[in-house]
């Protein structure tokens, strides 16, 4: 097993490229609140970004917080592309299914670590990212899927 420090490493490396991924993502979507939605959810990666350095230098430990519920829709829905000019559709599963493959890293990574505190900020930055999933969910819910 890898040490503390490589583990961390290896998700803040993950968080970047996630803020990366939705600051490009926002970039070729037309719609504004989507646009805005995703510079929001790239702000908030690189705020985990921030959390797990903290983390890295013993400054901060997260707790892991409640479980959040899902839609599930994610699982239903064939992969895309992330092109110019993206449709608002595929923009949201695109977003969905990063968010959930995100949950389940740190779901792994929390699995894979004996240190309760290490384990617990895995545990709560999959919360977050659950969160993340069910947000792009209920925006599908709500605005693909009902007008279809």
């Amino acid at each position: 097993m890898k040490s503390a420090n490589e583990i961390l490493d290896f998700a803040i490396q993950r968080e970047q490229e996630a803020a990366d991924f939705y600051e490009d993502l926002a970039k070729k979507v037309d719609n504004h609140w989507m646009k805005e939605t995703l510079n929001g959810f790239s702000r908030e990666e690189l705020r985990h970004k921030g959390k797990l350095l903290s983390v890295k230098k013993n400054e901060k430990i997260l707790s892991s917080g409640q479980a959040i519920m899902s839609l599930k829709i994610a699982d239903y829905l064939v992969d895309v592309e992330a092109s110019d000019n993206i449709s608002y559709q595929d923009a949201l599963i695109l977003a969905m299914k990063r968010e959930k493959a995100a949950f389940r890293l740190y779901t792994d990574l929390a699995s894979k670590v004996e240190d309760e505190d290490l384990k617990n900020v895995f545990l709560s930055l999959a919360q977050e990212e659950a969160k993340h999933k069910l947000h792009f969910e209920v925006e599908y819910d709500e605005h693909v899927l009902m007008d279809n």
